[in-house]
Parts: C-alpha cells; structure tokens; sequence
C-alpha cells in the first residue's frame, strides 16, 4: 500500500503552513515522516491511503509490522497464449513476493476453452493471476501487474478505448475483483523476452500440463 503524507509545519515566528506528499511506499513514508517530526516543527502530521483513510504514525508503523507476516512488495507477471482453431487459451501467473523477511516465487498456471481472441486470453491471465493473490490471502496491498500486452496494459489504465465488447466486460470483472480485494494497481509494459516465465507457464498449460510451485529464492 502507498500513503500520502500531510503534516503542518510551525517556523519560529508561530506562523503555519500544510504541506502534502505525492503517494510512497509505507517504509518510505515512515522515514519520511520520522525525519520530518526530528526538526521539531511538526505541528499535526497523518497520512492518508488510496482509499482516502486517514493514518497516524503509530498506525502505520503497526500496519507494516503486520504485513511482514502476509505476502507482500508484490510483483505479478502476467501472459496469455491463444490456439485460434481451438478457442482455447494458456494462461501464466508467476508471483513475486516477500514475506517474514524472505523473498518467494509463485508459479502457476491453467487452461481455458470457449475463447475469441488473443487479447481476451491475456484479459483472462491478469484475472486468473488476481484469483490467485485470492488464494494468497492478499488483501489491501499494492501490486504491480507486469506483461507484455499493450492492449491489457493500456485498457486497464484507462489509456485506449476498447473496441471488443468481450475485453469491456473482462475489464469490469477484474476492476470487480481488485475493489473486493482491496488492490491498489500499477502496471509496467516489458519486452516479450523479459515476461518469459509467465509465456512458457501459458505455453505448458495449452500443452496440459499443470504447474503450482511456490519457491523461496536465495541470495
């Protein structure tokens, strides 16, 4: 989760005046906001999530103690291979996590039929990647949804409009999903090459073969 930081500063002179951050990460924030109440002129700090919650210091401290324990700094790779005489679809999640002080990977993957589209196909990977951060028991966290389909990337930012009624309805699914899960979303557009894991998931999982393996990684 990200927080934004507000907090009104005293100069010598009594005089007042509010400052507000752009969003951070929480360990940035907690930094931040220490540093800021060491000058001693902090009158009123609190900062504030993306859903407009309002935090104090202590709050936010405990809040990052308690995710140590739960997965989180999640990044997610996503991708979608389509067999047009088929209709059928091979979709690839691999999760990168960390939890109680380790870092962990994620793989899985599936198979879907009834399909239209490769593009549909890596609507339906970003989704079957959230029903996966559902079993992950992921709640409220920020995730960062990674992959190679500018169609994907751009429509859920909400940056192209979508010709196909079928991805509208895939968007308002996965939107439907984020919201009960409390995920707050970013996305970054790779290269084919660097999304590897994820198309070679969604390639086996066409060929029927499953995979479920999660994996601490090891300096």
């Amino acid at each position: 989760m990200k927080f934004r930081i507000e907090w009104t500063y005293r100069v010598p002179k009594g005089k007042e005046v509010v400052f507000f951050s752009d969003e951070m990460p929480v360990e940035v924030a907690i930094e931040i906001a220490e540093d800021l109440e060491r000058t001693g002129r902090v009158k009123k700090l609190r900062f504030e999530d993306q859903f407009d919650s309002s935090w104090t210091l202590k709050e936010v401290k405990a809040y990052l103690k308690e995710i140590e324990t739960e997965p989180h700094h999640l990044s997610v790779y996503f991708d979608g291979g389509y067999e047009r005489t088929s209709g059928d679809a091979g979709l690839g999640c691999v999760v990168y996590y960390k939890q109680n002080g380790k870092l962990f990977r994620r793989r899985t993957n599936t198979k879907l039929d009834g399909l239209i589209s490769n593009n549909e196909a890596e609507y339906a990977a970003l989704y079957f990647c959230l029903q996966e951060l559902e079993v992950m028991e992921v709640r409220r966290q920020l995730v960062t949804f990674i992959g190679d389909s500018r169609i994907v990337i751009n429509g859920m930012e909400g940056e192209w409009p979508l010709e196909e009624d079928k991805l509208g309805s895939w968007v308002k699914r996965i939107r439907e999903k984020m919201n009960s899960m409390g995920i707050q979303d970013e996305y970054q557009l790779t290269p084919r090459k660097s999304n590897a894991e994820a198309d070679k998931l969604a390639t086996q999982a066409l060929k029927g073969i499953s995979i479920a393996s999660t994996s601490e990684i090891l300096d």
